[in-house]
């Protein structure tokens, strides 16, 4: 189910709230605290607390950075498939673009992904923000981790 009628360049960002605004905040506040408590009170036991307490939030954000690595690496298969289909006579253009150029790219209706690749390859769009903003016919993309 979508998480919004529409998408679009300015709302296509997603949160999920018990991740972003619950979980990792407890666990860097967390870890602030055992930090201060390890520093206020040196010790074995404090010490080893403030160690488990930044493992748990750097676990946290590793979990996420890994979850968005396979979500990119997928993406950029879909899109390889989808523009081999629409423009089979580019392969060596498609080939050239980075994972960061497809992942952007996902949102680009099929009539424009051409031009907007023309625009990539020349050096005059780069960025994945730059790409998204770019584009003017948007489809959705619902099922970002």
């Amino acid at each position: 189910m979508p998480d919004a009628p529409t998408q679009s360049h300015s709302n296509h960002a997603r949160y999920m709230p018990a991740f972003h605004f619950f979980v990792l905040p407890v666990l860097f506040i967390n870890a602030i605290v055992q930090i201060v408590g390890a520093a206020r009170a040196p010790g074995a036991a404090t010490a080893w607390g403030a160690v488990v307490a930044l493992a748990l939030a750097a676990a946290a954000v590793l979990l996420r950075v890994m979850a968005l690595t396979v979500q990119d690496r997928v993406i950029r298969l879909e899109e390889t498939l989808r523009l081999t289909r629409l423009l089979p006579s580019r392969a060596a253009d498609i080939a050239r673009l980075s994972r960061s150029h497809f992942v952007a790219l996902r949102f680009a209706s099929d009539a424009e992904v051409s031009g907007l690749i023309d625009r990539i390859l020349a050096g005059e769009i780069t960025s994945r923000r730059d790409i998204k903003a770019a584009v003017k016919d948007w489809r959705p993309d619902f099922f970002r981790a």
